[in-house]
């Protein structure tokens, strides 16, 4: 007979909330505020304080997840009803969660992959292959033979000093153990897929990463996933967890989880440098939308190194019409063809090869050219699709415009980030794997709305979706 719980599951969902509001995570602290605080007694509602267990349990439920990421949505459209968020501006940003895994449960792809080879040409030594490639059927093929002929011949394995195995049996447990290891690489190798690198043993979904708290400060890497925020007039209104260790990757997911949850799309998304891929501009610019994307290398190209670096095609000038480039001493780089480029996403883009018709005698080649071969003419390497994108966001980053929205994503999007790591002290999960792990990320996200939602109903700020500084910082 199963128990009835103490408590509903939406008196739990209201006391998960509130706690994750005033900063606790901890399912034991939970408890002891149920049974102490005030407002968690009220909450109850005459209930008895649950056990900490029972609030493990339904946090890491397996219908929990589903039922509070619906919840979210619900909240964000009640929002949108409202006129609390709009449709204008969205800011993305992402950062780095340690895992509650172990920091040295660590699986590599390139040490599996090495095991793998070592256990193929033992598979082959064995099998006797002179050609061809050895695999798991045909071990198992052997193994199965070997069984069968021991037990026509009636061996057995005697235990006592000065007994020894049979060779036939010796040969089938080697044969057996090299399965067992195979497999059992196999399935770490699919764990990891195609895009992961590493993985944790104690949380399989944990992607081990650098962190920018690393107090050690020897560039450790940890287990931790990869946490989007999408954040409108100060609250978050989408979320998704990666095993990315980079943003880029994640932005199309994340757009497109919106406009199914929303049913609408932002029209200017704003996102740091790290969000610039030649996809993510084909994705916006495919939807309608507005790119306010800092180029990567924008913070650099305003220095004197970068500007003296004369070979590089940002710094010669490019003709439209004639479709070539003039170097600093006025020489002709021309288009000598286009060749397409298979990204490691699936993406395909097309680069074009400009090469200079003379460099001989120049005297800024050694500055320009970085060939050993002294014969060897000057080439760029550009496309034209990125560069177009590139340019066409950095114009509007750079107008007045597009720097108050660039404050704006520092304040709102980092400030997000900021208000969970920083002041709520949330820098590590408590569960393991994506979807409990998102569960705890949705909890945090309503309970941190419902603050934002208070803060500017006291100040009467509710309608206010772009915050105006009395002086913008110098970009």
């Amino acid at each position: 007979m199963i128990r009835k719980s103490q408590v509903e599951p939406r008196i739990l969902f209201e006391i998960l909330v509130c706690a994750y509001m005033e900063g606790v995570y901890s399912s034991r602290k939970i408890e002891q505020l149920c049974r102490n605080h005030i407002q968690f007694i009220l909450l109850l509602d005459g209930h008895e304080a649950p056990d900490h267990c029972t609030i493990a349990r339904f946090r890491s439920g397996a219908g929990t997840g589903k039922a509070i990421e619906g919840l979210f949505w619900q909240y964000v459209n009640v929002l949108a009803e409202k006129g609390w968020i709009d449709q204008d501006e969205l800011y993305v940003d992402g950062t780095k969660i340690e895992s509650k895994a172990n920091r040295y449960t660590f699986v590599w792809r390139k040490a599996v992959e090495r095991e793998l080879g070592k256990i193929r040409e033992k598979a082959r030594s064995l099998l006797g292959l002179e050609s061809g490639y050895a695999t798991r059927g045909k071990l198992a093929e052997q193994v199965e033979s070997l069984e069968k002929e021991i037990s026509e011949e009636g061996l057995t394995v005697q235990k006592g000093r000065g007994h020894h195995k049979p060779a036939k049996i010796r040969e089938r447990d080697e044969r057996k153990a090299l399965l067992e290891r195979w497999e059992s690489y196999e399935q770490k190798k699919r764990i990891l897929g195609d895009k992961r690198n590493s993985y944790s043993k104690t949380d399989p979904d944990a992607t081990f990463m650098h962190m920018k708290d690393d107090h050690m400060r020897n560039g450790q890497l940890k287990p931790g996933y990869n946490v989007q925020f999408a954040v409108n007039s100060q609250f978050i209104v989408g979320l998704g967890v990666f095993p990315d260790r980079t943003d880029y990757a994640t932005l199309p997911p994340v757009l497109e989880m919106l406009k199914e949850r929303l049913g609408f799309r932002f029209r200017r998304v704003v996102a740091d440098s790290g969000y610039e891929s030649l996809e993510n501009y084909r994705y916006l610019d495919r939807h309608k939308q507005e790119a306010y994307i800092k180029p990567n290398n924008y913070e650099s190209s305003r220095t004197r190194k970068f500007k003296a670096q004369i070979g590089r095609a940002e710094n010669m000038g490019y003709y439209a019409p004639g479709d070539y480039y003039l170097c600093k001493n006025g020489r002709i780089l021309s288009n000598v063809g286009t060749v397409t480029e298979h990204g490691k996403d699936g993406t395909t883009r097309e680069v074009t090869r400009y090469r200079c018709e003379d460099c001989s005698n120049c005297p800024y080649r050694a500055a320009c050219c970085k060939a050993r071969d002294p014969n060897k003419q000057k080439e760029l390497v550009v496309c034209r699709e990125f560069t177009e994108y590139r340019e066409a966001s950095l114009s509007r980053i750079t107008t007045e415009e597009g720097k108050l929205l660039r404050v704006n994503r520092s304040i709102q999007a980092e400030g997000a980030f900021g208000q969970l790591k920083h002041n709520r002290k949330f820098v590590r999960f408590l569960t393991a794997g994506n979807v409990k792990v998102a569960c705890e990320l949705f909890l945090l996200a309503i309970s941190q709305n419902i603050r934002k939602a208070i803060v500017k109903c006291n100040t009467g700020k509710l309608e206010n979706h772009i915050l105006r500084p009395v002086s913008l910082l110098n970009f």
